[in-house]
């Protein structure tokens, strides 16, 4: 099967051909810790959940934080395939410029066992919303200076005294769409 490996260390975007076995993503990895992020239409990317507490590079796929290696397949409803999109389409994608607040924040995550995919709710009026602390960052990464500062220095906080930040993350999501709502 055509899987696409990318390598955020050496900037490296290569095809690789995998024999998909029920354990081969996990052995790619070498971890039972994956996760897997269906951001790319009919693709899948599989990343090492341990990643972020081994302090690997970060990058991003389009709007979508990767970090550490990551392994792209193909994906249809029931099962993964060939990876189809070109290599020269997912260049134009990946981007390794993280900016200071993503790093800042990521660093601070790094001493947690949070998952930066794992879904929590939230409310928006009468209707319930699925986010993640991925989503978190990218809003609050877009945020004024001054809120980013507030973020961060919060985020230490929790961490510090060995709070949950699930329940950070989830209150600072719940906050974000207060504002817009």
């Amino acid at each position: 099967m055509r899987a696409i490996s990318l390598n955020p260390l050496t900037k490296s975007i290569e095809e690789v051909e995998l024999d998909i076995q029920a354990n081969t993503i996990y052995t790619f990895f070498n971890s039972i810790l994956i996760d897997e992020m269906a951001s790319l239409n009919r693709h899948m990317i599989h990343s090492d959940a341990n990643a972020l507490s081994l302090k690997k590079k970060p990058y991003f796929i389009g709007e979508q934080i990767v970090i550490g290696d990551a392994l792209i397949v193909g994906q249809n409803e029931l099962e993964e395939i060939d990876a189809s999109i070109p290599l020269s389409d997912l260049e134009l994608l990946v981007n390794y410029d993280v900016s200071p607040f993503y790093l800042e924040v990521l660093d601070l995550l790094s001493n947690t066992d949070i998952n930066l995919y794992r879904t929590f709710e939230v409310s928006k009026k009468d209707e319930k919303l699925q986010l993640n602390v991925e989503w978190v960052l990218y809003t609050f990464n877009i945020a004024d200076e001054r809120t980013k500062e507030y973020f961060v220095t919060e985020l230490e906080k929790v961490v510090e005294s060995n709070a949950s930040v699930e329940d950070y993350m989830q209150k600072m999501a719940q906050l974000a769409i207060n504002t817009v709502s």
